[in-house]
């Protein structure tokens, strides 16, 4: 806090956004603002709610801070930097970019918005480090009075959801992160765009592509659907590696 203070203007959302920190960090079981509140001692969840809404304060200078923080502490040699999206659901539409859609979050369609999301893992530990959030095009995109109402500014144009990757990559150089390889799910990896501008900059990677993706082999005369490559190799060719714990157990 005392790296990010100077981005608030005033010592009143300061002193909230340490509640707020700390209210996140706490074993609070639902991260709402009338939760944080009475974790802060609060009588009314006024101040937290005025703190995204209303509070004036550098969003974007205190997410450079952060990401410099976190560098500091897990190195920045040999990093993987990590591009995924989350949704957030929500009960109302006034929030920005909230629209009926499939998230993961809750395993079915549901009422939320999307944001784009950068980590970096080092041997040490990994961190979020940068994010975006996602404008759906028709239902937010096409017209002004529901941006106005959201505090949404109309410079900002719809993207699809690798461009957000594409930009954060992009700025992490300028930060002092050395990352010499990237990875991503099907949704960044399928983009021609994104693979393109890491070969360019001669950053390696390994992300997921759909089975119908069709590639080069050899020195074929005509590129093969992925998953019939894939079909062509032997049982043996393959190893069975862990991503991870999941809700079902190891992924």
């Amino acid at each position: 806090m005392a790296r990010i203070a100077v981005r608030f203007g005033r010592v009143e959302p300061r002193v909230t956004a340490r509640a707020h920190l700390l209210g996140l960090l706490s074993h609070v079981e639902r991260k709402n603002c009338r939760q944080l509140a009475e974790q802060a001692g609060h009588v009314r969840p006024g101040p937290m709610q005025r703190l995204p809404r209303y509070a004036r304060w550098d969003a974007d200078a205190v997410r450079d801070d952060i990401r410099t923080h976190a560098v500091e502490h897990l190195g920045a040699d040999g990093g993987v930097l990590i591009t995924d999206e989350t949704g957030f659901v929500k009960k109302d539409r006034a929030p920005a970019g909230v629209q009926r859609q499939y998230t993961g979050t809750a395993g079915h369609i549901e009422n939320s918005h999307a944001g784009a999301f950068l980590a970096c893992a080092t041997s040490r530990e990994r961190a979020l480090i940068d994010r975006r959030l996602h404008l759906p095009e028709h239902s937010w995109c096409t017209g002004s009075e529901r941006r106005q109402a959201a505090g949404t500014p109309g410079t900002v144009p719809f993207a699809t959801k690798p461009r957000p990757a594409r930009e954060m990559i992009t700025a992490v150089p300028d930060a002092g992160v050395e990352a010499p390889w990237v990875t991503g799910d099907e949704a960044y990896g399928q983009d021609p765009q994104l693979r393109a501008g890491l070969e360019a900059r001669g950053t390696g990677y390994v992300m997921a592509v759909p089975c119908s993706t069709r590639v080069w082999i050899g020195q074929g005369r005509a590129p093969v659907r992925a998953d019939t490559v894939a079909e062509r190799l032997t049982a043996t060719a393959w190893q069975r590696q862990s991503a991870g714990s999941g809700l079902p157990g190891r992924r």
